[in-house]
């Protein structure tokens, strides 16, 4: 059974996605805000109400309330999987991900995303990919949009020690703006690698922001420290809640 849900999901998936995008390619054509609101949103919907529907996943998000009202800020979150890009993302008013310019160059995807004005980095060039990045989140900022950027730069199996990268520092002393961090246990149901996906509950914790004005050093390590806490504390939950829901399979077998 995992094994079928899991070949629904990716099969469905792949031709939704791909049918969404060629169906609003006349969406490119809109304001980007509400390109934004419209086609960024109603996508991550789609594909998160297919998971949850077809792997049978439910989902919880704490603290939204210390997500701020309005304006530019930073969001940084723990990277476990493809999920939060969509989750985290759909829960801001006007998010742009910092990426790899590489995706922006994937037919017909890669328009939407040019569209949305998202921050393409080139991961090989340090000291430009720094400098272009700031200029792109102040720009961004400066909208009232809110950046969203993953610490670790790469998403890491549930259970493999941190490896946050010293840019996100670089980026909240640059933009002097609060930062606010979010940790999940996504990892746990949709996994870095590998075909299966797994019922379970994922759950999102925004935590309260962190505001403008520390020092490199000291924001560096409390960003990891609140999201590290955090995340490790939501996939315990994450696991108990999976071994409870086939403890009851079990006894109703």
């Amino acid at each position: 059974m995992l094994f079928i849900r899991s070949l629904i999901f990716n099969t469905v998936a792949l031709i939704a996605n791909l049918l969404f995008f060629i169906v609003m390619l006349p969406g490119l054509l809109l304001p980007y805000r509400l390109f934004i609101r419209i086609v960024g949103k109603s996508w991550m919907r789609m594909t998160l109400w297919l998971f949850h529907t077809t792997i049978g996943v439910r989902y919880e998000v704490r603290g939204l309330e210390n997500l701020p009202p309005s304006g530019g800020y930073i969001v940084a979150s723990k990277h476990q999987s493809a999920w939060e890009t969509m989750a985290v993302a759909y829960l801001v008013p006007y998010p742009t991900w910092i990426l790899k310019r590489e995706l922006m160059w994937v037919p017909i995807f890669g328009w939407h995303l040019k569209k949305a004005e998202l921050i393409p980095i080139n991961r090989g060039q340090r000291a430009a990919v720094m400098r272009s990045m700031n200029a792109c989140a102040h720009e961004r900022i400066a909208q009232g949009r809110q950046v969203m950027i993953f610490p670790e730069g790469t998403r890491r199996p549930v259970g493999a020690p941190p490896e946050y990268k010293i840019g996100v520092a670089h980026l909240y002393a640059e933009l002097g703006v609060a930062c606010v961090p979010v940790a999940h246990n996504a990892g746990l149901c949709w996994p870095k690698k590998g075909f299966l996906k797994y019922p379970g509950k994922i759950t999102i914790e925004i935590m309260p922001a962190i505001a403008p004005g520390l020092d490199k050093k000291a924001f560096f390590a409390l960003l990891q420290t609140t999201i590290e806490t955090a995340s490790d504390r939501l996939i315990e939950e994450g696991r108990a809640y999976q071994r409870r829901s086939t403890s009851q399979v079990s006894v109703a077998s």
